[in-house]
């Protein structure tokens, strides 16, 4: 982050005026330190009156030297989609349910985002995933996953079947609902459903997990995150299956698909608070239990 945030963007969750509170709050503390702060659209459009300047995905990214997404981790994935090119620093603010990215209290943000302002805090950088369809040797889609790519059945009881390859190199065939492909930090959201491993955010690994395989022995496996990874659709109907990133964007697929994934070079940069403590995160969200005496 730039040694002096001189500009701070806000994101609100979409079209939620609960969270207009909240971001009242943090504009107007904001706003006594002298900084400029951006109100995104969205959140300008259920918040008459707030009397801020508003801006969109763009104008934030290019202008911003730290964006506060006030929401769910569903917030979180849409504002790091939209602005990991542009470099900038994200620190989020909770008002969905678990929090995972969202970590800063609500009760506690004016401390928090003035302990941040102050040089209190810590960096961590994640990685996301870039999606493409290929479609009879042409390109037709692609987009950017925070959390997960999902190859999967929809609209109809029946399985699919698709063969997967890493780095070029045949890997398995299988019938199964689908495969989800997660990040680090993924592994604690659709993937973990599923069976699958949980991955410290920092660390540079993909992991596949099947979604119920019609083989039993067929398990989660866990790659470099600079593994080139391809899923080619051998048998589904039109709008039998279809590819998800992060849950929000969607694409019908056709038998023959090939869903190309990689990871993206250019990280998202996460702000935590100072004492930020992921495994405190993990035993508070999914109900660990605590240290023995």
């Amino acid at each position: 982050m730039h040694n002096k945030v001189r500009t701070v963007g806000i994101i609100g969750k979409f079209a939620d005026a609960e969270i207009s509170g909240t971001i009242y709050k943090l504009s107007a503390f904001l706003l006594t330190k002298n900084l400029r702060v951006l109100l995104h659209e969205h959140a300008a459009s259920v918040m008459p009156g707030h009397g801020l300047e508003t801006a969109d995905h763009k104008k934030i990214g290019e202008i911003c030297d730290l964006c506060i997404i006030v929401g769910g981790d569903g917030t979180m994935l849409n504002a790091a989609r939209a602005l990991f090119s542009y470099g900038i620093p994200l620190v989020g603010i909770n008002r969905g349910r678990l929090g995972f990215l969202a970590d800063i209290s609500p009760d506690t943000v004016i401390e928090r985002v003035n302990d941040i302002l102050q040089g209190g805090y810590i960096v961590e950088e994640r990685f996301l995933l870039h999606a493409a369809i290929e479609r009879g040797g042409e390109y037709i889609s692609e987009s950017n996953a925070f959390n997960d790519v999902v190859v999967a059945k929809w609209n109809m009881a029946r399985m699919i079947e698709f063969e997967t390859y890493i780095n070029d190199q045949f890997v398995n065939s299988q019938r199964s609902d689908g495969l989800i492909l997660s990040t680090p930090t993924g592994s604690t959201a659709y993937a973990l459903s599923g069976g699958g491993p949980i991955m410290h955010p920092t660390i540079n690994a993909i992991v596949l997990v099947p979604i119920c395989p019609h083989t039993l022995s067929n398990r989660p496996i866990v790659v470099s995150g600079d593994s080139h990874i391809d899923i080619v659709v051998t048998d589904c109907n039109y709008d039998h299956a279809q590819v998800t990133c992060d849950g929000q964007i969607n694409f019908s697929l056709f038998t023959g698909d090939r869903i190309h994934v990689r990871k993206l070079e250019k990280p998202i940069r996460l702000i935590h608070p100072a004492d930020h403590d992921h495994f405190e995160i993990l035993r508070e969200k999914l109900r660990w239990g605590t240290k023995l005496d």
